[in-house]
Parts: structure tokens; sequence; C-alpha cells
């Protein structure tokens, strides 16, 4: 099975490059423009291996669907990257992210940072 991301970023360029860039690695991306698109997304079902949020999205941000993704059970230890250029790392932390990336120099480190992620979990 690949690994399956959930991706929240509304910025075109910056969605498609990193659907680019995980996809390379043989990763499936499920992509949500904005927050009420990636919080019926999160209240579902579908299983995901790793969240991957922008802070700055449409309706509800980042830190908002982190808070709520840590209140679901399916969604609790699933690990969460918050990838922004808001500087918001500590309030990310704080509210349940597991690791911060700066854009956009964070974008060249997030394959690696999501394998180390996902080893620790395991």
């Amino acid at each position: 099975m690949p690994l399956t991301i959930l991706h929240v970023e509304d910025n075109p360029l910056v969605a498609l490059t990193i659907k680019d860039l995980l996809e390379f690695e043989g990763w499936q991306v499920t992509l949500c423009e904005d927050g009420l698109a990636a919080l019926r997304e999160l209240q579902s079902a579908t299983p995901y291996d790793l969240l991957l949020l922008d802070q700055d999205v449409p309706h509800l941000d980042g830190l908002q669907l982190i808070r709520h993704a840590r209140t679901l059970a399916h969604r609790q230890h699933t690990p969460i990257i918050m990838l922004s250029a808001n500087q918001c790392s500590a309030e990310a932390r704080r509210v349940g992210a597991d690791i911060f990336l700066q854009k956009p120099e964070g974008i060249n480190r997030l394959v690696s940072t999501i394998i180390r992620l996902l080893h620790q979990a395991a």
C-alpha cells in the first residue's frame, strides 16, 4: 500500500509542486484547497498516514484543522506536518503538529522529514 497523505494548500502552484514531489516518491496525495473541504476529509473514515497542512487557507486555518484532528479518535495519532510561510511554529506545535516547516525552504526537506517522522511513529 502506498503512503496516503492529506495535503491542505490553497496556492495552486505550491499544491502542484508538492503533489508532484510526493507522488514521485510513489505516495498517494489527496489535495484540499480550503479548510472546509479539509474538515470533511478529516471527519471521513478515509485513512491517511500523514496530514500536511498550510496555515493560511480559506474558511478554517491550519491551526484550527490540527486542533480538530486531535479531537478525532481516528486522527489523534496521525503524524501532522505544518508547512507554512507564516511564523507560527510554536503555536503549531502547541496545538498538535509534530513538525513545522517554513515555506519555501521547507519544501526541499519535506520528503526526508516525512520519512523520518514515519520511522519515528512506527
